[in-house]
């Protein structure tokens, strides 16, 4: 943030956003719980600690501050995310996100295994025809003074 202040011009805008917890994210969450019961010794966790794990208004708002801006405006947003059927997420979560790398590391001969527990996790949670399921995000704005 230090380094986005510098380079702004005064009134200049910061604006970007950030995924909530993973439990307002209703697909990733399932995915995740999804692939802690194919590898529980050592779930994969890249989920919940990297897209959704910086999530706390309080935090950003600090470290906004600690580099120098002052009141950001943070909006959180609820939306709908859909697919025709649960394999599309799984698919997309577990072979084209970093989650994907996650999960070779554990065992890359069970990739498909563990998108099909994603997919029946999906199917369980959501059914097995076009599915929604509900997505959230901070959006944070501040301007520098």
């Amino acid at each position: 943030y230090m380094e986005a202040r510098r380079v702004l011009k005064p009134g200049g805008t910061l604006l970007f956003n950030a995924w909530d917890r993973i439990e307002h994210n209703q697909f990733a969450d399932v995915v995740t719980n999804a692939l802690a019961a194919v590898f529980p010794d050592d779930p994969p966790r890249f989920l919940a600690r990297v897209p959704h794990g910086y999530y706390d208004k309080g935090v950003i708002a600090a470290e906004l501050a600690a580099a120098g801006f002052a009141a950001p405006r943070i909006e959180t947003l609820a939306a709908r995310s859909r697919a025709d059927t649960a394999r599309i997420p799984a698919i997309a979560y577990c072979q084209g996100t970093p989650l994907r790398n996650e999960i070779a590391a554990r065992d890359p001969a069970r990739m498909a295994e563990a998108t099909q527990a994603a997919t029946d996790a999906i199917a369980r949670r959501f059914g097995e025809g076009p599915i929604d399921g509900k997505i959230q995000a901070h959006v944070v704005q501040v301007a520098k003074s």
